[in-house]
């Protein structure tokens, strides 16, 4: 059943009182130990657990617990906001020059198996105890950065194409491709954006020593198993310090990227300045990619969705100017998604106008109206002859659309 978003309030865990109930603790699934984000706060030391998480905010639904001495906002308001914000973002301008997609296209499937099947196997090898053949990884990254310079709109939607067996590996390849796109954003110059792009291919090999039970953990992970899987991190850095040929931007990408900005990440609870511009960076696309992957017991949330949780997060957690930045990296509406039409048809995005972000190139589908496929057509919703336009993001397991037979043909 789905709440009603005028009952739903956000507010400060300093408010938090037992008696509340608690609909969403705002923060990514894998950042908190609770069995599920929505409960009845029972005591104070949950309350205190909450805050030692590191969480700020939570949203309380007041038809479920008791209601806030002060005035909130309701949910319905935040989300307004935050679509405002994103607005905003998208009408500043921005004009690289791109390959055409279709010349780009199947390189990029090609490339992005050949990466899956790289990281698979290194991730195999570090197991076995085993060094990373960085002859292997630097002709990788490599590639993807050129194919990235070309056009992003190629590589970056198949990283949404993850199974709950192999995510580790696919999430590490979808991490790189997307911190590509943020640093040429950002406009940093080749060989930096090469470093930035091995630590992120490399972020994860900690995992290797996480026991294969917790990483695959088809349910929710106990304290301990939570603490485990923390402690990949400092694995990563004990791992890449002892690789030859790391550079020391892609060790803070490695060892950084769940640092935050507020000082509640670990491992070293890092705060502000301290955490360098490629930690940073690698906090922001490690989040988005986890909340927008499906799990096994977790359903990731559509990528426009999680861009307007990243906006909100980055209050405590993000620098809001890099967040910005990686918004207009990917766009308001990233190749890959679904989106609805103003014609009540559905489309997949499948390449972005970097100076009309909410105007990008769809590929038309299904007419939700009717509840029927449609021939696929092509629409540039930027031409001036184009009549329709983007109302919203949609999820493809809500009209039982399976991404891989677009994304990946």
């Amino acid at each position: 059943m789905t709440a009603n978003t005028e009952t739903i309030k956000k507010i400060p865990v300093e408010q938090l009182q037992p008696g509340m109930y608690i609909h969403d603790v705002n923060c990514g699934w894998m950042d908190h130990p609770f069995v599920a984000s929505h409960f009845l706060v029972k005591d104070q030391a949950t309350i205190a657990k909450i805050g030692e998480l590191g969480i700020h905010d939570v949203y309380i639904d007041i038809s479920r617990g008791r209601d806030v001495e002060v005035a909130a906002p309701t949910q319905a308001e935040v989300r307004r906001e935050i679509e405002s914000r994103l607005i905003r973002i998208a009408e500043e301008p921005a004009t690289p020059a791109r390959t055409p997609l279709a010349e780009e296209r199947q390189r990029a499937a090609r490339l992005h198996s050949e990466a899956n099947q790289i990281v698979h196997g290194m991730i195999k090898d570090i197991r076995l105890g085993k060094q990373i053949e960085m002859e292997k990884i630097e002709p990788l990254v490599e590639s993807m950065v050129d194919s990235i310079f070309r056009n992003p709109d190629a590589l970056l939607p198949l990283g949404r194409l993850k199974d709950h067996d192999n995510y580790t590996f696919q999430h590490s390849v979808s991490v790189c491709t997307l911190m590509i796109a943020f640093a040429r954003g950002l406009e940093l110059d080749r060989p930096t954006i090469k470093e930035i792009a091995i630590g992120a291919l490399l972020h994860d090999v900690g995992k290797a020593k996480v026991p294969e039970e917790i990483l695959n953990k088809p349910a929710k992970l106990t304290e301990a198993e939570f603490g485990k899987m923390k402690s990949h991190v400092v694995q990563s850095i004990i791992i890449l310090q002892h690789t030859p040929g790391v550079s020391r931007i892609a060790l803070d990408v490695a060892g950084q990227h769940h640092e935050r900005y507020d000082g509640t990440g670990y491992p070293n609870k890092l705060k502000g300045s301290e955490i360098s511009l490629y930690g940073q960076m690698g906090a922001i696309v490690d989040v988005y990619d986890a909340i927008t992957s499906d799990r096994v017991y977790h359903k990731g949330m559509p990528p426009t969705e999680a861009l307007g949780k990243l906006l909100e997060w980055s209050k405590f957690h993000f620098d809001p100017e890099l967040v910005r930045s990686f918004i207009k990296a990917v766009g308001i509406y990233p190749t890959g998604s679904l989106v609805r039409l103003d014609s009540g048809r559905l489309a997949i995005v499948m390449e972005q106008h970097p100076d009309h972000l909410m105007q990008p190139v769809v590929l038309v589908l299904y007419n939700a109206k009717s509840n029927v496929y449609l021939k696929p057509e092509v629409v540039d919703l930027a031409h001036p002859a184009n009549r329709d336009r983007v109302t919203g993001h949609e999820a493809f397991e809500a009209w039982n659309i399976d991404p891989k037979k677009w994304l990946s043909a």
